[in-house]
C-alpha cells in the first residue's frame, strides 16, 4: 500500500473519530450543560475566529501547498525562507485584523447588543481564538508537505474535541464557570500547535531563514498571483458557510439561541457528508487520470455510479434522521424549538447535493477548473444577500431556506455545465425508482405509533425503515456497489454469530 493511500485511510479514520466525538459534544452533552444562548456563543466565536484567521493568511497557505516542493528541491533546509515569509504575512494580517476590529468595535456593539448581548460581552475572545487557529493552520499546511497529515488531523479533529469534552464535563460538575470554559476552549489550539511545531521541527526540514532565497526572487510574482486568486475563492466559500451564524445572531428574534439551534441542525445534517467525503477521495485521482487519457466513457461511468451510490446512501441517512428528529427535539427541550423543520429543509438541500454525484470533482479535475471557481463565487454572491433577506424576515427558518435554495442553485449550475459542455446526463428511471422506494419506506415507518422512550423509539424506527428499504434496494439490483456493501455487512454479522 502506497504512502498516500495509507495516510488517506488513516486520516479518514481519524476524521470519523473526531466527528463522532464532536457529535457527542454538540448534540448530547452541550445542550445539557450549556444554555442555548451559550451554545450559540461558542458557535459564533468559533465561526468568527476561523473567518478572521483565514483573512489573516492573505493567500499564504495555498502558496505553501503549491510552491513548497520547489523550495525543497532547489534549496537546503537552512536556506528555505518560505516558513518565515508566510509566518510574517500571517502576523501582519493578524495585526491588521486586530486594528480593524478595534476600529469597528462600536459597530459590533450596535449590531449585536439588541439580539445577542452575550456575544458583545465576550466578543474580545474572538481575537485569541483567531490567533491560536491561525498559528495551528500555518503549521498544519507545512505538516502536509512533510507527510505528517495524519498527526495534524489527529490534533485538530480529535485532541481539540476531547479537550472540549473535558471542559464540558468540568462545567457539568461546577468545577469551572462559563468564562473559564471559554478561555480554555479558545486557547485549545495552542497546545496542538506547540506539539505540531515539535513534530515538524524534528524533520530537520523546517528552518527559518531571514534572507530572501533565489527561489522566492524568481517565483514571487507567480506566488502572489496564485495565492491571492485561490485565497479569494477560499475566503468567499468560507464566508458563505459561516455568514448565517452572524446574521442569525444579529437579526433573528432569539439571537444566539437560534444560532445554537442552527449549529446542532447543521451538525446532524453533516452526518450525510461522511460517505461523500470517502467517495470523493477515491474518485478524484481516477477522474484526473481519465481526463489525462481523454477517457470520457469512464468519466461518464463514474458520474452515473456516483449519482446512484450517493443518492441511495443519502436517502437512507436522510430518512433515518427525519424519522427520528422528533426524538432529538424532545431530548434537547424547548430552548431548541424549531430544530425539526430546520433539519428537514437543510437535509433536503444536502440530499440534492449528494444526488448530483461527483459533479464538483469532475469539473475540478478537468481543464475547466475555472468553472469550479466561478460557480463557487456565484454561490457565495447568491448566499450572502439571500441569508440576510430571509433571516431578517423569517429568522431561523429563513436560514434553512437560504441553505436549501443556494445548494440547489449551485448544483443545478454544475449539472447544467456538464450537460451542455460534455452531454453528460447521469439520470434514469432507476433513480426515480430509488426515490419512490425511499418515500414509501419512510411513510410506512413514519405513521407507526410513537414510543414514550426516545431511545427505544429511535432504535425501533431505524430498524423498521432499514428492514423495508435495504432488502428492496438489494433485490432490485440498483447499485452493484451498494449490494456489495450489504453482502459484506450480512456476512460480517453471520461470522460474529458463528464465532459465538
Amino acid at each position: 500500500m502506497g504512502i498516500i493511500q495509507k495516510q488517506s485511510i488513516q486520516s479518514s479514520v481519524v476524521i470519523m473519530i473526531g466527528f463522532a466525538i464532536g457529535a457527542v459534544n454538540i448534540v448530547l452533552i452541550a445542550p445539557k450543560v450549556l444554555t442555548a444562548e451559550q451554545i450559540g456563543l461558542t458557535r459564533i466565536i468559533t465561526d468568527a475566529g476561523i473567518t478572521l484567521a483565514t483573512m489573516c493568511t492573505f493567500g499564504s497557505f495555498p502558496v505553501i501547498n503549491k510552491f513548497f516542493p520547489f523550495y525543497k528541491n532547489y534549496l537546503k533546509p537552512e536556506k528555505n525562507d518560505l516558513p518565515l515569509i508566510t509566518l510574517l504575512v500571517c502576523l501582519f494580517g493578524f495585526l491588521i485584523m486586530c486594528t480593524v476590529g478595534f476600529a469597528m468595535k462600536d459597530l459590533i456593539v450596535r449590531k449585536f447588543s439588541g439580539k445577542s448581548p452575550l456575544f458583545v460581552e465576550y466578543s474580545y475572545l474572538v481575537y485569541p481564538f483567531a490567533f491560536s487557529m491561525l498559528i495551528f493552520l500555518w503549521l498544519e499546511n507545512f505538516s502536509w508537505s512533510f507527510k505528517k497529515g495524519v498527526i495534524s488531523n489527529t490534533l485538530k479533529e480529535v485532541v481539540v474535541r476531547i479537550v472540549f469534552t473535558f471542559l464540558l464535563v468540568m462545567m457539568a460538575f461546577q468545577l469551572i464557570n462559563l468564562n473559564q470554559l471559554l478561555n480554555a476552549f479558545l486557547l485549545s489550539y495552542l497546545i496542538p500547535a506547540a506539539l505540531l511545531f515539535v513534530v515538524i521541527r524534528r524533520t530537520k526540514q523546517f528552518q527559518f531563514n531571514a534572507t530572501l532565497s533565489s527561489v522566492t526572487l524568481r517565483l514571487k510574482g507567480r506566488m502572489i498571483n496564485f495565492g491571492l486568486f485561490v485565497f479569494g475563492a477560499q475566503f468567499l466559500n468560507l464566508l458563505s458557510r459561516t455568514v448565517d451564524t452572524f446574521i442569525l445572531s444579529a437579526k433573528s428574534s432569539r439571537g444566539l439561541s437560534d444560532a445554537a439551534v442552527f449549529t446542532i441542525a447543521t451538525y446532524v445534517v453533516t452526518l450525510m457528508e461522511v460517505p461523500q467525503r470517502s467517495i470523493n477521495a477515491i474518485t478524484i485521482p481516477v477522474l484526473a487520470e481519465s481526463w489525462k487519457n481523454k477517457d470520457m466513457k469512464n468519466i461518464n461511468h463514474i458520474y452515473s455510479k456516483s449519482v446512484s451510490n450517493l443518492l441511495i446512501i443519502g436517502l437512507t441517512m436522510f430518512s433515518v434522521i427525519w424519522l427520528n428528529v422528533h426524538n432529538l427535539g424532545s431530548y434537547l427541550g424547548k430552548d431548541f424549538t424549531g430544530i425539526e423543520i430546520v433539519v428537514l429543509l437543510m437535509g433536503v438541500g444536502k440530499l440534492i447535493d449528494l444526488g448530483t454525484g461527483a459533479n464538483s470533482q469532475i469539473i475540478g479535475t478537468s481543464n475547466y477548473w475555472r468553472v469550479d471557481f466561478t460557480t463557487n463565487v456565484i454561490y457565495t454572491v447568491l448566499a450572502l444577500p439571500l441569508n440576510y433577506v430571509l433571516i431578517s424576515k423569517y429568522g431561523l427558518i429563513g436560514a434553512a431556506y437560504s441553505s436549501l435554495i443556494s445548494l440547489t442553485f449551485y448544483n443545478v449550475m454544475r449539472f447544467g455545465f456538464l450537460w451542455y459542455k460534455f452531454k453528460m446526463q447521469p439520470y434514469s428511471l432507476t433513480h426515480l425508482l430509488v426515490i419512490v422506494i425511499a418515500v414509501v419506506s419512510t411513510a410506512i415507518t413514519y405513521y407507526l405509533p410513537k414510543n414514550a422512550s426516545p431511545v427505544f423509539d429511535t432504535i425501533f424506527r431505524t430498524t423498521v425503515f432499514m428492514a423495508i428499504f435495504v432488502p428492496v434496494i438489494y433485490f432490485t439490483k440498483i447499485s452493484e456497489e451498494i449490494n456489495g456493501m450489504i453482502l459484506t455487512s450480512v456476512n460480517t454479522v453471520k461470522a460474529m454469530f458463528k464465532s459465538k
